[in-house]
């Protein structure tokens, strides 16, 4: 692995470390996680250049990212095999649809109780 060293903005140079695990050498790649990288950037527009589509809050982040994953892994059929990448993967035997993500959140997230009346603000006759 390629760590980039800086101190403030200026670069220092690299060092390499080795990663653990034993990878075959005709198998490492770095094409499936860019691909991954423009797949998201493509689909969800708060990861794109230059946009006012942004999160105000990194929860509402979290949120809108793993929606977009569990829609392209259960409900997306992809051009090469066909299925969706959790049938393939054996995760699940049938395509899911919108309204089943829909409601596994419901069930998993209590509905929000009503909101509260406003407060008047001082100096307001109204």
């Amino acid at each position: 692995m390629l760590v980039k060293r800086y101190e403030g903005d200026r670069y220092r140079g690299n060092d390499k470390l080795p990663l653990a695990g034993n990878p075959h050498p005709a198998a490492i790649s770095t094409s499936h996680v860019e691909r991954q990288n423009l797949t998201m950037r493509m689909s969800m527009r708060r990861f794109t250049r230059k946009t006012n589509a942004f999160s105000k809050r990194a929860e509402m982040l979290h949120h809108a990212t793993a929606l977009h994953f569990c829609h392209y892994s259960f409900c997306r059929l992809h051009q090469t095999v066909r299925v969706t990448p959790a049938m393939e993967a054996g995760v699940t035997d049938r395509l899911f649809g919108i309204g089943d993500i829909v409601r596994m959140v419901k069930a998993r997230n209590p509905q929000p109780r009503p909101r509260g009346p406003y407060k008047k603000r001082a100096g307001n006759s109204n």
